[in-house]
C-alpha cells in the first residue's frame, strides 16, 4: 500500500534523515508513492519494507529505535520528533527511507492502521461503552440481545474479543489501535454486522479508538478510580478522557442519573439520549423488585418512555437494572423487540461478574471481579438488600500493588460482611502472609469477624463447608481470571474448577 493511501486522513509532512522538512515537489511525490508491506510499533517485528511507528511510551521511547529500524529494513518511520538519522547509510540501489513527521505518533498510528486494514469499521456498526463500572456486563447483554434478533455480533472487552466461534483472550480492556483495526478487519471479513466494545479511559487518552467514528457512544457511570501515576493524574483528567467518546460518535446514550452526565457531554458532537430511574430520562426503569430464589439473586422491573416492557435480570441490585436499561436503550436502535430483549436478559451470564455458581439449595455462592474497595463496597451493599442469613466474603489482594487498597478492602469487608475469609489472590513478588496481614489491619478498624486461610482452594472449601441456610457467599477479586501469579509465573487456578473439585472431594468423603 502506498504512503499516500495510508496517510490520506492525516496531517503530516516528510523530513530528511537529518530532520529537515522535505520541500522539493518531486521528492515529496516519490515519498508519497513509496510502498509499505507491513506496519508495526514493535522494533522486534521489523520486516523489509515495513512502516515503524515511533511511539513515546511510559517505559520506553520508540524514537530511540528509529535508526535500528531503518537498518533492519524498515521502509518508513512515523515520528513526532525531528531526528538526526544521518548515521544511516542508504544501501546502494535502495530507495530513500520515508520519514513521516506528525504531531502525535499514537494518534497517527490509529488513522494509518485503519487505512492499512481498509477502514473495516465503516463496514459494520460500532458501539462503544465507557464508564467506571458496568462496561463488561452491558456489552455481553447487548451481544445476546442482538444475536437473539438475528444479528452477527462481535465483542471486544476486558475478558476477550469474540466473534462466531473465535475467542481471543484480552490483555487490555481496549486493544492498541493497530491490533484493534486488525480485529475489526477479521470481524468484518467473517460477516460481523455489529461490534460492541468496551472503551477504557486509557484507550481514549492514548488514541486507541481514533481513526473511525462510533455509531453509538455509551456512558454507564463515573466514580473515582484509575487515579495514579500509571493512569490518570486526577479525577478531572479521568472525566475529561471519558468525555472524548462523545466527540467521536454519532449518537450518545448516557446514564442521566449520573451526577457527571452533563459534564461528560460537554463539547459533544453527537445526538443524545438518556436512561435512568429519575424523571427527565428518555428511558426509565420503574417498579423495581428484588428476586431471591434458592441459589439465585435477581431483580425485576418495568420500563417507560422510549420502550415499554417488563424485564428480569438474573443478577442482583440496582446496578444490574442500570446495566440492563443501558443495553435496552442501545438495542432499541436496532429494532430488537421487547420479547427478544427480555429473553436475552434472562440468558446473559458474564464470567466473573456476579456469576452465580450453584452449590446448594440452602445458600447462594457467587464469583465477582470486585478487586478494589469501591467495587467491593458497592457489591456488598447490594447483597445486603437481599437480607441474607449471613454475608460471607472471601477475598485477597494482589501483590506489588498499593498497600492502601488492602487496608481499604479489609475495612469495607469488615464493615459490610458478617464473616471475612482472608486468602491469597495474585501475590506476585510479595509474600502472601504479609498481604493478608495488611488486610487484617483494615478489618481491625471494624468489629467484623474474620479468619485467615492462605490457600485459596481451602478458603473456598471452608466457606462452602460452613455455609448456613440463607447465607450469601461472595468469592471476590479473581472474577474471570483463571490463574494465580506467583513470582512471575501464572499458575492455572480457576475458581469454578476449584469449586467443582471441592464438591467432588466432599461427596467422596
Amino acid at each position: 500500500m502506498k504512503i499516500s493511501q495510508l496517510a490520506q486522513r492525516l496531517d503530516y509532512h516528510f523530513e530528511t534523515l537529518t530532520g529537515e522538512p522535505v520541500t522539493d515537489p518531486e521528492q515529496v511525490r516519490r515519498l508519497r508513492a513509496a510502498e509499505i508491506t507491513a506496519i508495526t510499533n514493535d522494533s522486534r517485528k521489523i520486516t523489509d519494507g515495513c512502516l515503524f511507528f515511533c511511539i513515546v511510551g511510559a517505559r520506553s521511547d520508540g524514537h530511540d529505535y528509529a535508526l535500528q529500524a531503518l537498518r533492519s529494513g524498515a521502509r518508513a518511520l512515523v515520528v513526532q520528533k525531528s531526528l538526526d538519522l544521518s548515521a544511516y547509510q542508504v544501501p546502494e540501489g535502495a530507495e530513500e527511507p520515508v520519514i513521516l513527521k506528525v504531531h502525535d505518533s499514537r494518534y497517527a498510528m490509529a488513522f494509518l492502521s485503519a487505512a492499512y486494514y481498509g477502514n473495516p469499521a465503516e463496514e459494520m456498526k460500532i458501539i462503544g461503552v465507557t464508564g467506571t463500572k458496568g462496561k463488561t456486563t452491558t456489552t455481553y447483554m447487548v451481544k445476546k440481545m442482538l444475536e437473539n434478533a438475528g444479528f452477527r455480533v462481535g465483542l471486544i472487552g476486558t475478558i476477550e474479543a469474540v466473534y462466531g466461534d473465535v475467542h481471543i483472550p484480552a490483555s487490555t480492556t481496549t486493544p492498541e489501535s493497530m491490533r484493534l483495526q486488525e480485529i475489526f478487519r477479521e470481524m468484518a471479513d467473517a460477516g460481523v454486522e455489529v461490534v460492541v466494545m468496551e472503551v477504557s479511559s486509557q484507550a481514549l487518552m492514548l488514541h486507541r479508538t481514533q481513526g473511525f467514528i462510533f455509531d453509538y457512544g455509551i456512558f454507564t457511570n463515573l466514580s473515582e478510580d484509575h487515579i495514579g501515576p500509571a493512569e490518570h493524574k486526577d479525577f478531572e483528567d479521568y472525566l475529561r478522557c471519558k468525555s472524548l467518546l462523545f466527540r467521536q460518535c454519532r449518537v450518545g446514550i448516557v446514564n442521566g442519573d449520573s451526577p457527571y452526565a452533563d459534564r461528560v457531554l460537554e463539547n459533544r458532537t453527537c445526538e443524545v439520549e438518556r436512561f435512568g430511574m429519575g424523571e427527565g430520562n428518555d428511558l426509565r426503569a420503574t417498579d423495581i423488585e428484588l428476586v431471591h430464589r434458592p441459589g439465585e439473586l435477581g431483580v425485576r422491573f418495568r420500563t417507560e418512555g422510549l420502550i415499554e416492557m417488563e424485564a428480569e435480570v438474573p443478577a442482583p441490585g440496582r446496578f444490574s437494572v442500570y446495566n440492563a436499561l443501558c443495553a435496552i436503550a442501545i438495542c432499541r436502535h436496532f429494532g430488537v423487540t421487547p420479547d427478544n430483549i427480555a429473553k436475552a436478559l434472562l440468558q446473559t451470564h458474564v464470567k466473573g461478574r456476579i456469576e452465580m455458581v450453584k452449590v446448594s439449595d440452602k445458600f447462594t455462592l457467587m464469583i465477582d471481579y470486585a478487586h478494589n474497595a469501591m467495587a467491593l463496597d458497592s457489591l456488598l451493599q447490594t447483597l445486603r438488600e437481599y437480607e441474607p442469613g449471613r454475608l460471607v466474603c472471601v477475598f485477597g489482594c494482589g501483590g506489588n500493588r498499593s498497600r492502601q487498597r488492602r487496608f481499604e478492602m479489609g475495612e469495607v469487608s469488615g464493615r459490610q460482611a458478617d464473616l471475612t475469609i482472608i486468602t491469597s489472590d495474585n501475590p506476585r513478588y510479595e509474600e502472601p502472609r504479609a498481604i493478608m496481614e495488611d488486610i487484617v489491619t483494615g478489618i481491625r478498624r471494624t468489629k467484623g469477624a474474620y479468619i485467615q486461610i492462605q490457600d485459596r482452594k481451602e478458603a473456598i472449601r471452608y466457606a462452602i463447608r460452613s455455609g448456613m441456610p440463607g447465607d450469601i457467599i461472595v468469592l471476590a477479586g479473581k472474577g474471570h481470571e483463571d490463574y494465580q501469579e506467583i513470582r512471575g509465573v501464572k499458575y492455572p487456578m480457576d475458581e469454578r474448577v476449584l469449586i467443582q473439585e471441592i464438591l467432588a472431594e466432599e461427596a467422596a468423603r
